[in-house]
């Protein structure tokens, strides 16, 4: 019994021992579980509670991951790349803010917490390629040393398995102005419907030399938004100034196609861009808004129209020409009304130049009786060549006689 009491007294000295190094573990362990931190060592809070996010468990990353069609429905698809610039209205939710402020970040931030803490893999941008296996994996050692991102190795890091702590102060959010997007339109036989699926997001840093120059773009890396969605779910972010409630994800943003941005580039067998398509800027916005139309209109051009939508369309039809035709009358009354005003005043302006007419007319006919007169005067000689007359008709009767 003696032996055993010991044995127990033992034990419980060692648990009270180990308790307290045991919680010093875990308090170590929470404190660096952040890859990016504040400027003097202290951790990243948010709101004044712990800034690291729920871990992803794989039933999340499955219930998030966008699921593909299956060969057999599929019918048509199309790659398309975006430019997405963070410049427009539309896209500024992925910007700001540019500090961590009561518990919002930007998309930037989060992509690199992910990448630093490696929760997420990320892959090498290849001209034109999107090649997302192991083989082209970037080592984030290299890509922070290749865009001069300060760091150090976090706790825990390992060669298998590298993380790094980054200060927020030397995270590049000013410089990523805009993002690389590539959609997948693809047409689901099963559900008749055209589905529009981001497929992967590159973050594009704009960096100007020392003399002021234009800025060059730099794309950083690929990220697959099946890896990246379960993370977005859980920021929510403003989408409107009229609305301060965050009611959207960063994941609804880019599933709603929320964002606006320009197509560059479209998978073709050449792999050329627009831009060496169509090297005339007016002719590529044609080829742009083309390509968007049609695959806007790609589903309703592919079924014949039921009975009901056939009715529908021409009683549309019907009524906008009857608007047109009421336009026309409205106008044709309207020139009418202005016409007989016109014409009113040319009434006018001719009579005045009758009345102008006739005051000629009448001067010039006392002129012509004057003349008249004048005439009738002068003319009184006709006498003196009858009697002419007769002295030649008694010569002629003397010269018989």
């Amino acid at each position: 019994m003696k032996t055993i009491a010991k044995y127990i007294m033992a034990a419980v000295a060692l648990v009270s021992v180990a308790m307290p190094a045991l919680a010093q573990t875990q308090q170590n362990g929470s404190s660096s579980s952040s890859s990016i931190v504040r400027r003097g060592g202290a951790d990243r809070t948010r709101g004044g509670k712990d800034a690291a996010q729920p871990g992803v468990t794989p039933r999340m990353q499955q219930r998030f991951t966008n699921q593909d069609v299956a060969d057999a429905d599929k019918v048509w698809m199309r790659v398309i790349y975006r430019d997405v610039k963070l410049d427009k209205p539309q896209n500024l939710p992925l910007y700001y803010p540019e500090e961590v402020l009561d518990g919002q970040e930007n998309l930037f931030r989060i992509i690199m917490r992910l990448v630093a803490d490696n929760q997420i893999p990320v892959y090498e941008y290849l001209d034109g390629k999107e090649v997302f296996t192991d083989q082209y994996k970037v080592k984030v050692k290299d890509m922070l040393d290749r865009f001069h991102v300060l760091y150090t190795p976090a706790k825990g890091s390992t060669e298998k398995n590298p993380k790094f702590t980054i200060e927020e102060s030397d995270v590049p959010c000013n410089e990523v102005l805009s993002y690389f997007v590539v959609e997948k339109w693809q047409f689901d036989a099963r559900t008749n419907k055209t589905q529009r699926i981001v497929e992967a997001i590159c973050p594009v840093l704009h960096r100007s030399d020392d003399f002021g120059g234009e800025a060059v773009r730099y794309p950083m890396f690929w990220v697959s938004m099946n890896d990246l969605r379960p993370y977005l779910t859980q920021q929510y972010i403003f989408v409107d100034d009229n609305n301060n409630l965050p009611r959207y994800t960063y994941a609804d943003f880019f599933s709603r196609n929320m964002y606006d941005g320009d197509i560059y580039k479209t998978r073709n067998l050449a792999n050329r861009s627009m831009a060496q398509m169509f090297p005339d800027p007016d002719d590529r916005q044609r080829a742009q808004d083309s390509i968007q139309n049609r695959l806007e209109a790609f589903d309703k051009t592919l079924w014949v129209p039921s009975r009901e939508e056939v009715i529908a369309a021409r009683e549309a039809r019907e009524e906008a020409e009857a608007k047109a035709a009421e336009a026309a009358e409205a106008a044709e009354a309207i020139a009418s009304r202005d016409g007989s005003d016109t014409e009113a005043s040319e009434a006018s302006e001719q009579s005045r130049k009758h009345v102008r007419s006739t005051r000629g007319r009448r001067s010039s006919d006392k002129n012509a009786t004057k003349k008249k007169d004048t005439k009738k005067k002068k003319v009184s000689k006709p006498k003196a060549a009858k009697a002419s007359s007769s002295s030649v008709a008694k010569s002629v009767r003397r010269r018989r006689n």
